[in-house]
């Protein structure tokens, strides 16, 4: 059989169609050229809308001539014992984290989940079958994206209402994990705010020692909690982090997601390999960027305030909401996911949103992906990110339950 140049170059992936499409593509494609039915609210992109800590400009302004140099890809060490520091302060860790070995700065946690999928797949060996990369099931793409561009292939955990919106470990075959190189977790969840105890928790870092595979621990979201700050991947790893990172973000805990920045912390010798991956392939964070983090990890005083006003928020949606379509107050994250299924569905409703109400919201089947019985997860769910203001939310509110009833 002969094979063109192309296919010489690149050869077909069976898995390469599983990177799927933006969600926000399919929402928009869904939505087409329909008018909205009242001033549109948009509740589909989670980008946080709360103000900029006022500390950013100054810091910038002190630190604008460092745009004029490259930075090193490591991160500056202020930034790195910053890190290591608030981490520290958050997290009942094992002993302090090695800000030299152990935390690496990111151009924001979705550049760092994505290229750390890459470079799993180069460190981790002895698979037994063809490479796996576990993902929960909805997920946050950059996971499927770095599974696939890994050439493992993505297994889609479900995290249902039954298994406490969380994937069930007692489901995972060991065939199935004698060939997973990286489990992906996010505690909070994306959507459904579900939180991992450290039970969970440990045993994920269990599993992936006895079977030899990393744990990716997706903490961008750990800042945002309803009563109890969610326990972290590292506190659950023992004094030496073996076969756990942990990625964090200032997107959501700062209100900061156009200054892409981030980090990872854990076991370190994969943060070596990483580093030597990204020295070659990814840009350098600005070290005003940097400066402006250090500064954000020094600070809870606006991490507090944002946590007040979405609690504010999420007290709208007790009210307003109540008991309508499964609604419960999530422990973390700013996200609701409500289940439309008795209303005609997710896509429908989304439409119907829109056209009646001015509403654009998430379909849960464009976070899922169908599992092997042809199942999705996020089937007749609808994601509401709620953040915006907190006069916008209760108008959106209210407009989503009068056309829903």
């Amino acid at each position: 059989m002969f094979m063109t140049a192309a296919e010489r170059v690149s050869p077909p992936s069976p898995t390469r169609a599983d990177i799927g499409r933006s969600p926000f593509v399919r929402l928009r494609e869904l939505l087409g050229t329909i008018e909205p039915g009242k001033p549109p609210i948009s509740l589909a992109v989670g980008e946080p809308q709360h103000r900029v800590p006022a500390f950013v400009g100054p810091v910038l302004a002190a630190h604008i001539d460092e745009f004029g140099r490259y930075p090193m890809n490591k991160g500056l060490d202020a930034f790195c014992e910053a890190a290591a520091a608030w981490l520290g302060r958050r997290f009942a860790l094992p002993r302090p984290i090695d800000p030299t070995n152990e935390i690496l700065v990111l151009n924001g946690s979705r550049e760092g989940l994505f290229l750390a999928a890459i470079a799993a797949a180069r460190w981790v060996s002895g698979r037994r079958g063809r490479p796996a990369m576990l993902l929960p099931n909805p997920f946050y793409a950059a996971y499927a994206a770095g599974a696939v561009t890994a050439n493992c292939e993505p297994v889609y955990l479900p995290a249902m209402a039954a298994t406490g919106f969380l994937p069930d470990l007692e489901t995972l075959s060991e065939e199935l994990l004698a060939r997973t190189v990286a489990f992906f977790i996010a505690s909070p969840a994306n959507p459904q705010g579900a939180v991992a105890d450290p039970a969970y928790l440990e045993r994920v870092v269990a599993l992936a020692r006895r079977f030899g595979f990393l744990v990716f621990s997706d903490e961008c979201y750990s800042e945002i909690y309803t009563r109890h700050p969610p326990a972290g991947i590292l506190e659950a790893a023992g004094p030496d982090f073996a076969n756990v990172v942990e990625f964090q973000s200032l997107s959501k805990r700062s209100n900061l997601p156009g200054l892409r920045i981030g980090f990872a912390a854990g076991d370190r010798r994969f943060l070596a390999r990483f580093l030597e991956l990204r020295n070659i392939s990814a840009p350098q964070v600005p070290m005003p960027a940097q400066r402006v983090a250090i500064a954000a990890y020094g600070d809870e005083v606006h991490v507090e305030e944002n946590r007040r006003l979405y609690a504010q928020k999420y007290d709208l949606a007790d009210t307003i909401i109540g008991k309508r379509y499964g609604y419960r107050r999530p422990e973390g994250g700013f996200f609701l996911w409500l289940d439309v299924s008795g209303l005609g569905g997710d896509e429908a409703v989304a439409l119907r949103l829109w056209r009646e109400a001015g509403l654009r919201v998430v379909p849960g089947r464009y976070l899922a992906r169908e599992q092997a019985d042809g199942s999705n997860p996020g089937l007749g769910y609808i994601r509401i990110a709620m953040v915006q203001d907190q006069e916008t939310t209760a108008q959106a509110l209210h407009r989503l339950v009068a056309v829903l009833g």
